[in-house]
């Protein structure tokens, strides 16, 4: 089922909404490809200074065989790196923390063992992702069917996923190369609030929630409860065995803890409209003063992703490059994109992880980097 899109200017002229009009007709169609293709539900909104533009395809309930909420929340998973990320930068412009401080620095003793040591890892390193740490996610039995279903409620405190994680050896030493590690993460929370002296929940909600005006953006602890509205999440996991990997039958994964290691490396709640105006700030130069938001950006290959920064990664499109930050939890898919000078940027929702149609074998590439790239470039 196709859902009508919608079109809203904050300045109206002939040739924004003509360019509006071919945005809107680009978009619908990217958006229901990816529900042909097998996602429940899509929600794009592409945001300019002159509007914005917002298309829906497919469902938010496929019991109900409701459409996506227009204004719906989501949990934007790894997204939430980025909002941490420029918070402690803005500690760093302020003197309170130096991105070249140790992990001993601030948590000692607290990384060790096992070849793991905190007196070698930066604060850079962590936002970077080149610690070298095991990521405690793999630890963790949520990947099957059976696992999500036994454990998406349970709690695991930010001291605990970094116990899963200095229980693996590093891998590899710190600075020496790149792997994506949520335990990076997890540990930045934790500086923050050795910094703050307050959970890194209310840093982020002081710094970046309250300033943007951001009033869809919530940080949920271990609630495992979406705000209202929203749509209901979906899921196809791999069938145990199968070689090609296969995805098997549909799973409702709704709700669940987003608060598995802490919640700092991505348990936040938001939508479209708050993600775009996160984006369109930080790039803009509204969130963090000059040097910081080029510190920010100074990247180190990522294989696989394009180059990535602190919590943020630099990417190409068809016009050029572009910054974002996507994320990805049970029931939940999050892609974005924003142009250098901060005045163009889109977000994708999903709520599935698996977009894909039954018994799919795992395709390669991003299924919606085509929508990210027509947003971005106007085509």
């Amino acid at each position: 089922m196709v859902i009508a899109a919608v079109c809203a200017a904050t300045l109206v002229s002939p040739a924004f909404a003509s360019a509006a009009s071919q945005s809107q007709r680009t978009l619908q169609h990217d958006a229901d490809v990816l529900v042909a293709n097998g996602s429940p539900g899509v929600l794009v909104e592409l945001s300019t200074a002159q509007g914005s533009v917002k298309v829906r395809s497919g469902h938010g309930d496929l019991r109900t065989r409701t459409p996506m909420p227009w204004n719906a929340h989501f949990r934007i998973a790894s997204f939430s790196k980025t909002f941490l990320s420029a918070t402690m930068l803005q500690l760093v412009g302020e003197g309170r923390l130096s991105l070249e401080d140790t992990v001993d620095r601030w948590l000692p003793g607290v990384v060790s063992g096992n070849g793991n040591d905190g007196r070698a890892i930066t604060v850079r390193q962590l936002l970077q992702h080149t610690s070298g740490l095991h990521d405690y996610m793999a630890e963790l039995d949520l990947f099957t069917e059976k696992g999500f279903l036994r454990h998406r409620f349970d709690r695991l405190s930010a001291s605990e996923a970094v116990k899963l994680a200095v229980g693996k050896p590093p891998e590899f030493a710190p600075g020496t190369s790149w792997q994506y590690s949520n335990t990076n993460y997890v540990l930045a929370g934790m500086v923050t609030e050795k910094v703050t002296g307050r959970d890194w929940r209310q840093a982020i909600t002081d710094r970046i929630v309250r300033p943007l005006d951001l009033r869809e953006t919530t940080l949920p602890h271990t609630s495992p409860f979406l705000p209202a509205p929203h749509a209901r999440g979906y899921d196809r996991f791999v069938v145990e065995g199968s070689n090609p990997p296969r995805l098997g039958r549909q799973v409702d994964v709704t709700l669940m803890n987003p608060s598995m290691g802490g919640g700092a490396d991505g348990s936040i709640n938001s939508t479209t409209e708050d993600g775009n105006k996160f984006l369109r700030a930080l790039l803009g130069g509204k969130v963090l003063k000059p040097a910081l938001l080029a510190e920010m950006k100074k990247t180190v290959p990522a294989p696989g992703l394009g180059e990535y920064g602190l919590g943020l990664k630099k990417l190409t499109s068809s016009c050029g490059a572009f910054w974002g930050h996507g994320g990805s939890l049970p029931g939940n898919s999050t892609g974005n994109g924003v142009t250098e000078d901060g005045k163009r940027s889109v977000m994708v929702s999903l709520n599935t992880l698996t977009p894909f149609k039954p018994d799919a074998e795992l395709p390669s590439g991003n299924p919606l980097d085509p929508v990210i790239d027509h947003a971005l470039c106007g085509r």
